[in-house]
């Protein structure tokens, strides 16, 4: 605007005598017009001027390359600096997101009431600069010192390639995602102490992978277990359901109702305690600690326990702070071929004993299928395929199915893929979506759009071996009188049996003999693995019972479930049958 109004402004000076020659001369940007008679008339040529300055401001380089390590450095002083001081403007100002990081810096003093913040760099990563934060949280005459680590990125602004803070609002603190808020105020909810099966408390200092499981007992039960809400620091969580709308609303004027459910809050500093009610889970304690060391020692490990019999879960862990148990969402691989298989055989397309085709590859939708290491089984039965895992096996059958045979299999006995299950936390219920092609025979191998989690495959396994879907559940139906999920029909006799007979086989001479062995005879297991884009080795899974046990367990780039999941798995009933 200002170089427009400059032009608009400029004033011409015309000469008195008219009909006089005139010649024009233009010095560094002045006119100078030469008048018959001797006489001049001066004036500044401003768009000359301004089209002079863009042509400069054009000419100057936007700023490239790695930063320095001086460059990382003035630029989180200067933006730690003006936070600690409480200028937020001009904090924000130092950031790539000047408006989201107001917004959150404002929130930091008025929603969290924290005040007297000093903030101490550290020592310098590359672009990563950490610092520690403390302060003083205040709220209604109460207060209580506050201490954490934060971490905060440079990077170049895009328009000069300055040095600036890549705002995220993990900066202000770890805990925070897109939406979230710090606040200090009376809690939403009251405390829960939640506790075992035989009357134990459940604490992250004793079970660190109940974290996540532990705040969202308190979201669905606080105030349901008749405690007293106290004072604290805490994260709201931001809702995914009113967030999908309302970005519905500005696209199309429309909204649809978000499958996603809101994460539970979490405390970070208690200013005064509130009086927890007490809320019994169906954990058992000497399995949850079994479950908590196995997973210790491997990475993105996942596993749960369940008693098929009733459905209750026994135990839960991740090697992860997400609780992939209940909430993961992953391709399930060849476990999946027990539904596939109790499909076959309800079918009339597989039975135990009869000979099936197990060749090489096999090809449906444009897509060539093969099996691990390309091996076949000539003139094998059914029985010999699911236990070596052959693919080919399930997908030459994929041209006598529908589209959503698979589907109405999962939903209809073993309850899966429905969005139904009210465990007590927020949970997964396993998905089978309708496909076709391609899609749909890789589905058959736990491939394609099929998505479960180590909750989804225990409960398959135990509908296996039960031949009824028994929803899992965390916290007893009666304390909220809260319905359970059902199936809406029962496995066959026919099919129950032959699917035992296949899992039975898999754990004493297939693919799952190594890690089951010494489990039997009441038991069955099935391995998975399953392949991701980008990862250099699949996801390994493994699923299994022993007696009213039943377990399922995922390792995240792990390779075959047999050698990854397997040996977690295992051990898991044998510490719970006292084997």
């Amino acid at each position: 605007m200002g170089k427009r109004r400059r032009v608009d402004e400029r004033k011409t000076v015309k000469s008195s005598t008219a009909g006089r020659s005139r010649r024009h001369v233009v010095l560094g940007g002045i006119a100078v017009v030469a008048l018959g008679g001797g006489a001049f008339a001066v004036y500044t040529v401003f768009g000359g001027g301004a089209a002079a300055n863009d042509r400069s401001a054009d000419a100057k380089a936007v700023k490239s390359g790695p930063l320095s390590a001086g460059e990382v450095r003035t630029a989180a002083t200067a933006f730690l600096t003006a936070w600690q001081k409480g200028t937020v403007a001009k904090a924000a100002a130092a950031t790539d997101d000047s408006a989201a990081a107001k917004t959150a810096l404002t929130g930091f003093t008025k929603d969290a009431h924290i005040k007297d913040v000093t903030l101490t760099r550290g020592k310098r990563s590359g672009d990563k600069v950490p610092f520690t934060v403390k302060g003083t949280v205040s709220y209604k005459g109460t207060e209580k010192p506050l201490t954490y680590a934060s971490a905060l990125t440079v990077v170049r602004a895009e328009k000069d390639g300055e040095p600036v803070v890549d705002w995220q609002p993990s900066v202000v603190h770890p805990d925070l995602d897109e939406g979230d808020r710090l606040v200090t105020g009376e809690a939403g909810t009251p405390p829960v102490k939640a506790l075992d099966r035989d009357g134990g408390e459940l604490t992250t200092k004793k079970y660190p992978s109940l974290g996540s499981v532990l705040d969202g007992l308190r979201e669905k039960y606080g105030k349901k277990a008749g405690g007293e809400a106290g004072v604290e620091l805490r994260v709201v969580r931001a809702d995914p359901a009113k967030d999908a709308s309302a970005e519905s609303d500005e696209q199309s004027g429309t909204s649809e109702k978000s499958t996603k459910e809101k994460a539970a809050d979490k405390t970070l500093l208690e200013l005064s305690e509130g009086t927890p009610g007490e809320l019994k889970t169906t954990l058992s304690p000497s399995l949850q600690a079994a479950a908590e060391e196995q997973v210790k020692s491997t990475k993105k490990a996942s596993v749960v326990v369940m008693r098929p019999s009733t459905g209750e879960i026994l135990a839960a862990a991740n090697s992860s702070s997400f609780n992939v148990a209940f909430q993961g969402s992953l391709a399930p691989g060849s476990t999946m071929k027990i539904v596939s298989s109790a499909l076959l055989i309800d079918k009339g397309l597989a039975s135990t004993d009869k000979v099936h085709p197990c060749p090489k590859f096999s090809s449906y939708g444009g897509w060539k299928f093969q099996n691990d290491d390309k091996f076949e089984i000539k003139g094998g039965t059914f029985k010999a395929s699911f236990a070596r895992s052959c693919n080919t096996a399930f997908i030459s059958q994929a041209k006598e199915l529908d589209d959503d045979s698979l589907t109405r299999e999962a939903q209809q006995v073993f309850g899966l893929g429905l969005n139904n299950w009210a465990i007590g936390v927020s949970s997964f219920d396993g998905a089978v979506p309708v496909q076709s092609d391609a899609p749909m025979a890789a589905s058959l191998i736990g491939q394609g759009g099929v998505r479960m989690n180590p909750l989804n495959m225990a409960s398959v396994v135990s509908t296996a071996k039960t031949g009824v879907f028994k929803q899992p559940y965390l916290v007893p139906p009666s304390v909220d009188g809260r319905p359970l999920a059902t199936a809406s029909r029962p496995m066959s006799d026919a099919v129950r049996s032959q699917l035992t007979e296949l899992l039975q086989y898999t754990a004493a001479a297939g693919t799952a003999a190594e890690a089951m062995s010494g489990l039997g005879p009441d038991y069955g297991a099935k391995t998975g693995s399953a392949e991701v884009d980008g990862q250099k080795q699949p996801n390994g899974w493994f699923t299994a019972w022993k007696g009213d046990l039943a377990s399922a367990g995922v390792v995240q780039q792990g390779g075959h479930g047999s050698e990854s999941a397997g040996p977690i798995v295992a051990a898991l009933l044998k510490a719970g049958s006292g084997g």
